[in-house]
């Protein structure tokens, strides 16, 4: 979670009280966020050098707490101080918008753009310091790393409209960098920057491309090389008045929020929130932003109520939803819905579940009754197939057998054609971009996982029993994500005999658990609805010929094949370097649901 550093006494005066340390770290825990350190009772000397601060962790989730003005506006709002603002566009006195073009060639590199321009800003040094930290923030969380958004801010009066977003060669991009005095273009600002702490990290997100994304006013002057940095002769100072704030991204989405968040903490600084409009002449579009109004959620009030134990009428709700920063009206239609306004400064809510959680949280946690509800969504419970996932893991490791939990993905080599298995091309679940060899797809067996973990394990003593219970993945175009995933059981034992008695042995003692008796093959044709199990040979290129068998299972009157166990193949031991005979046994545990 972010630590945002705030003044205390600032912060205290915002909340017109002074608390003590346990006062203050009790009013965070009731809203949520968790007060790390006061460094007023800190003996470190760089600590008492300077006025307290107060170190709080925000959740990841609350953008809009990432800097002082956020975590006084919401504290205030939750202590019923004042209500959360209704923010407002405002066109300028002109009539005419700023505007932004986007050139169809920034669809190679980073398409997407938003802005806003606030008016007549009044920046102190609290203020100004603020408003950087917060990009810096929005830029290593919600931006990851600036790779899905980056925030430019530029002191309008300096420049002028109308602007072009562009892609262009790096060599035919000069400008001055932010506080630097020699023009480079975009080749040498690569190599002017790359051993720098700072930008040095983020050169990489446009370093290889043929073109660099770069904002140009109507002068052809350059505002900023996004994701990098912006230009020297923009940029804002304690003196700017009106502020042009341009966001590039990859994100349609994350590419909104930043401008919400940047708006809503700072538009209490400026006389007006003024539109952009953003121009694409290549997608026939044509937009204002930012858009400030209010999503609005309907949630239950039986709902709110039955998760947190709580009996309260929809007034009540609205009150404790308001100390959120929530507008709420009873729906017209119905009298158990409420319609939740959810303001811009909050993109974390996404169901009525998160309405919710805010419901609780204003009513108060440690007031909250406690009781056991009799049908909740809320009360967890573990899956069917994990209880009896767990009852075969119990009983192999209960019969000498260690479990091994290799990773889910496998080369496609290994998945295939080290088992002497083909690939109809219907099967496996491929990655389209895989950083290794070795990630090729989503393994549709476990024995690759158990071969290769016996190989890492091959200096020990033998014999080596290891099985694992865990999932496979198979494409299904008849679900909705066109794949669907597979509980599987297996084993694998390597010793200086076959050790193909011990697998059977293992198998017979799991389908006893199983509640699956052994009977033999004719009675099993015979009599489909008998129930139970039985074996027959099967010809299955992975193992060793005539040393294989097929499991098969009477249920809900009909025979599956669920299974096959036998001695590997020696191609197959070649492949995966295993220096003695090898056993292994899988099988579907999904067909016991």
């Amino acid at each position: 979670m972010p630590t945002i550093t705030v003044d205390k006494a600032a912060l205290f005066k915002e909340l017109e009280r002074e608390y003590t340390t346990e006062e203050f770290d009790e009013l965070c825990f009731e809203f949520g966020i968790e007060l790390d350190e006061d460094t007023s009772q800190s003996t470190k000397p760089e600590d008492q050098a300077q006025p307290p601060q107060l170190k709080i962790e925000i959740p990841a989730n609350r953008y809009d707490m990432l800097c002082f003005e956020g975590i006084a506006l919401n504290l205030r709002v939750f202590l019923e101080k004042q209500q959360l603002p209704k923010w407002t566009l405002t066109p300028p006195q002109s009539g005419e918008l700023e505007t932004i073009t986007v050139k169809e060639e920034t669809t190679q590199i980073r398409p997407l753009v938003s802005g806003v321009v606030l008016r007549n800003i009044k920046f102190t040094q609290e203020r100004y310091d603020s408003f950087i930290a917060l990009q810096d923030k929005l830029h290593q969380n919600l931006a990851r790393q600036r790779t899905l958004v980056s925030i430019g801010t530029h002191d309008l009066d300096t420049i002028k409209g109308p602007f072009t977003y562009e892609a262009l060669p790096p060599e035919e991009i000069k400008f001055i960098p932010l506080n630097q005095t020699k023009e480079l273009n975009g080749k040498e600002l690569m190599e002017f920057y790359d051993k720098d702490k700072h930008l040095g990290r983020y050169l990489h997100i446009i370093r290889d491309s043929p073109v660099y994304p770069v904002i140009y006013d109507s002068n052809r002057t350059v505002l900023s090389l996004p994701p990098i940095i912006n230009g020297n002769h923009s940029k804002i100072t304690l003196d700017t008045k009106n502020v042009l704030i341009e966001i590039t991204a990859l994100d349609k989405t994350k590419v909104e929020i930043v401008n919400h968040i940047l708006v809503a903490m700072f538009a209490g600084y400026a006389e007006s929130i003024e539109p952009l409009k953003i121009i694409s002449p290549h997608n026939n579009e044509s937009r204002e932003s930012p858009d400030l109004t209010p999503r609005v959620f309907p949630a239950e009030v039986d709902y709110l109520n039955q998760v947190t134990g709580l009996n309260l009428p929809p007034d009540e709700i609205s009150k404790l939803l308001a100390k959120m920063g929530y507008d709420v009206k009873s729906s017209s239609s119905d009298k158990n819905i409420l319609d939740v306004a959810v303001p811009i400064t909050r993109a974390d809510v996404l169901h009525q579940a998160d309405i919710m959680e805010d419901y609780a949280i204003a009513y108060g946690f440690n007031k909250l009754p406690r009781f056991y509800p009799n049908k909740s969504s809320a009360v967890a419970a573990p899956l069917p197939i994990n209880k009896l996932a767990d009852i075969v893991r119990h009983e192999s490791a209960s019969a000498g057998w260690t479990e091994v939990l290799p990773l889910i993905l496998c080369s496609h080599e290994e998945n295939f054609a080290w088992l002497n298995r083909k690939d109809d091309g219907n099967t496996a679940i491929k990655l389209a971009n895989p950083k290794t060899a070795e990630y090729q797809l989503v393994r549709t067996s476990l024995l690759p996982g158990l071969l290769k973990t016996i190989n890492s394990n091959r200096h020990h003593a033998v014999p080596i029993k290891v099985f694992e219970v865990s999932d496979v993945g198979f494409k299904d175009e008849s679900q909705e994500r066109k794949t669907r995933n597979e509980r599987h059981f297996a084993a694998a034992i390597m010793g200086k005999t076959s050790g193909f008695e011990q697998v059977h042995g293992l198998l017979d003692r799991l389908m006893l658990m199983l509640r699956s008796i052994f009977i033999t093959r004719e009675e099993g044709l015979k009599n489909p609805k008998l129930g139970g199990y039985w074996i027959e040979e099967v010809d299955d290129p992975t193992f060793l010929k005539g040393h294989s068998a097929a499991i098969k299972l009477n249920l809900d009157g009909k025979n599956h094949t669920i299974g096959v166990f036998g001695i590997l193949h020696p191609s197959v031991l070649q492949k995966f370097e295993l220096p003695y005979p090898v056993s292994t046994v899988e099988f579907n545990l999904e067909v016991f649901m």
